[in-house]
């Protein structure tokens, strides 16, 4: 067993996720591992790693800008143990674990290029349409000016907590809400980091821009 810091204050996204899986890998033998951040986005990025890893993980705000999050990382054999099936598991015929089915990618609160006033009623109308679709999106995903789709006054909030009712996983990117100013005016969905971003772009069966 082995205690290791980790020390992401200033780093922007997705640095101290990325940090910590490095870390957290290197840790064979187990042990604690403490990332230190300096911001209330970067914990819940990753608190998220965490669960995602099936680690136990907690977090103590020091200061106003001074976070620490621990997480007890599981000896090795016992992740693999974890992650793998037992020998006498029965085989399944389910779809491949790594794909995230159809994507939405949201990059911007307008769609397409020309007067905004237009692009923003062709985007509501775009999310209203996928509402009306036999096969919805596993995931959306909302960043840079995007993010204002999911935040309060967004003409689209109805149409959104709609799909999100039906199973559709609504992710915005931290860092945008922080930059936009939105981080106390999400509304819808949850909060994600550009490392997750890429994560399930990378694995998606397909990818929906509009």
């Amino acid at each position: 067993m082995q205690n290791k810091t980790v020390d992401a204050r200033g780093m922007a996204c997705p640095l101290p996720v990325v940090n910590a899986k490095k870390a957290s890998e290197e840790m064979t033998e187990g042990g604690v591992l403490t990332v230190l951040v300096d911001n209330e986005i970067a914990v819940q990025n990753l608190t998220k790693f965490a669960a995602s890893r099936g680690f136990q993980s907690s977090a103590e705000k020091k200061g106003e800008k001074d976070f620490a999050v621990t997480f007890q990382i599981p000896e090795k054999d016992a992740q693999t143990a974890v992650s793998q099936p037992t020998a006498s598991s029965e085989p399944t015929c389910a779809p491949d674990s790594k794909k995230h089915g159809l994507v939405a990618v949201l990059s911007a609160n307008t769609m397409g290029n020309g007067e905004e006033q237009l692009g923003k009623i062709l985007m509501k109308s775009f999310i209203f349409a996928l509402t009306k679709q036999d096969h919805l999106p596993e995931t959306i995903l909302c960043y840079n000016s995007g993010a204002y789709l999911t935040c309060e006054g967004s003409d689209s909030l109805e149409d959104l907590k709609s799909l999100e009712a039906e199973g559709v996983k609504i992710l915005t990117c931290g860092t945008c809400l922080d930059f936009y100013g939105l981080k106390e005016k999400l509304a819808v969905g949850g909060v994600t980091n550009m490392y997750e971003i890429v994560e399930i772009m990378e694995n998606a069966g397909t990818i929906v821009r509009p």
